[in-house]
């Protein structure tokens, strides 16, 4: 496996926003949902509109981690506006795939992912390689530059170290980390 880059600068992550927007609303959702819950690919392309709408219709906060982490992802208000704007047309049934495919009843391929992603981070002129790890490291990422602590990340990546997740999310220890306090 190649090595890929967190995408650090806000401005890049709100043109792919816009570029992967344009083009249609699931992969838009896939983009926002994959950078704002630090979930593996994998774990995304696996979810059901069950497991982010109640039967009612309302949107859920919290989304069960998938197998035996135990963790409870938080659906902030983005996710939940990109949810809104994917179903704004018609909800489908609870038991399609989140990620449809247009191909079947099937989520789409980590390849379809990763062309996803690629195209509009090449789109947006970044330059460092990317792929489906990009979105769960960005995620890290900006979490810890917020203030999260190292070992919360670590915990939700299931890494065995805090210097392993730092590595990980593209944060070299020998760089000063600017603290930022806004109260």
């Amino acid at each position: 496996m190649e090595y890929v880059a967190p995408i650090k600068d806000i401005r890049k992550i709100r043109l792919m926003k816009q570029v992967i927007k344009k083009k249609s609303s699931r992969d838009f959702l896939l983009f926002v949902m994959g950078i704002n819950t630090g979930l593996r690919i994998g774990e995304l392309l696996e979810l059901k509109v069950r497991d982010v709408m109640e039967p009612d219709g309302n949107f859920r906060l919290y989304l069960d981690s998938p197998k035996e982490k135990k963790q409870i992802i938080y659906l902030n208000d983005q996710v939940r506006r990109a949810l809104q704007h994917h179903f704004q047309l018609q909800v489908p049934s609870l038991n399609r795939f989140l990620f449809q495919s247009s191909r079947g009843d099937h989520c789409i391929t980590r390849q379809q992912a990763y062309r996803i992603i690629n195209d509009a981070a090449k789109q947006v002129g970044i330059t460092e390689r990317v792929g489906t790890h990009t979105l769960r490291k960005t995620f890290g990422y900006h979490a810890y530059i917020r203030g999260i602590a190292i070992s919360l990340i670590q915990r939700r990546f299931n890494q065995a170290t805090p210097s392993d997740t730092l590595k990980y999310i593209g944060i070299d220890k020998t760089e000063p980390q600017k603290i930022d306090v806004n109260l």
